[in-house]
Order: C-alpha cells, then sequence, then structure tokens
C-alpha cells in the first residue's frame, strides 16, 4: 500500500515525463501515479472502472492540468472541492494557460496553487522540482482526506 503519493492528471504525455523527471530530481521518495485525463482523474479518486481495487488512500497532492480531454482540469477542481471527504487535499493547477480568467476561475473553485509550465526546458524542471520540494517533501499534508470509495451521485 502506498502511504504517500501524488496524483499527476496530464494529457501530454512528454509534460507527463518532464514532470515525473522533475519531480524525482526534487528528492522525493512519493510514488507519482498518472494518469491521461480528467476523468480517469476521478475514476481513481472515486475507485471507478480500472481503478476500483485500488488500495491505496487519497493522494497527498494531485498536479492537475487544466485543459484535458473528457473532463477538464476545473471540473475536476471543483468536483474535489466540492467533496467534503476530499476538499483537502491539495490540487496545484499545472498548465500552460497563461489566461486570467483560468487563473480567476481556478482560485475561484479552491486551488491551492496556479503554476504556469515555463516553456524553457530548465526553468520547467527547476518550477516542478520546487512544487515537489514544498508539496511533496515540506508540506504536511491534512490527517483529515478520507477515501470515499466512490463518486458523488
Amino acid at each position: 500500500m502506498i502511504d504517500r503519493y501524488i496524483l499527476l492528471a496530464e494529457d501530454n504525455p512528454n509534460d507527463a515525463e518532464l514532470t515525473i523527471a522533475a519531480l524525482k530530481e526534487s528528492k522525493m521518495v512519493s510514488p507519482i501515479i498518472v494518469v491521461p485525463d480528467g476523468a480517469e482523474a476521478l475514476d481513481f479518486l472515486y475507485r471507478r472502472g480500472r481503478h476500483a481495487s485500488r488500495t491505496n488512500g487519497p493522494p497527498a497532492l494531485i498536479l492537475l492540468d487544466l485543459k484535458m480531454p473528457k473532463v477538464d482540469g476545473l471540473e475536476v477542481l471543483t468536483t474535489i472541492k466540492r467533496d467534503s471527504d476530499l476538499h483537502v487535499i491539495p490540487v496545484v493547477m499545472l498548465t500552460s494557460s497563461r489566461e486570467e480568467a483560468d487563473l480567476t476561475r481556478s482560485y475561484k473553485r479552491g486551488a491551492n496553487a496556479y503554476v504556469v509550465k515555463p516553456v524553457n526546458f530548465d526553468d520547467f524542471m527547476r518550477t516542478v522540482r520546487d512544487i515537489g520540494l514544498f508539496w511533496g517533501l515540506v508540506n504536511e499534508p491534512s490527517p483529515l482526506p478520507r477515501d470515499p470509495g466512490r463518486g458523488p451521485a
């Protein structure tokens, strides 16, 4: 069973690979679980579909891309923050969008941080490494999240 891990919801395989590499550079001991879209992120959190038999509890951190297929990051964020069992899990929006409307909507829906993915490789690696250091190692996760095991009605 995994005690403390990060859930990364990212539809771009290259960005997911770079994010994992940068998080590993931060010397995080936490595993990183990757899902390719918002629908699967929700399935994972609520133990549905192929994630129905997972045994680990909720993640210590969710890194959430904003613009994903099936269910976008804002919808996932809204679902998490409205859920009495999951709302305390920190959610960092990790996105390429610099649009003020996306930033505003993310914070209004409960994002704990909004980070624009740097275009430059070194800047990207440093930014994600710093996210991993803070949220994965420095920050103490809330003892309150429970794993609901099923989604909202």
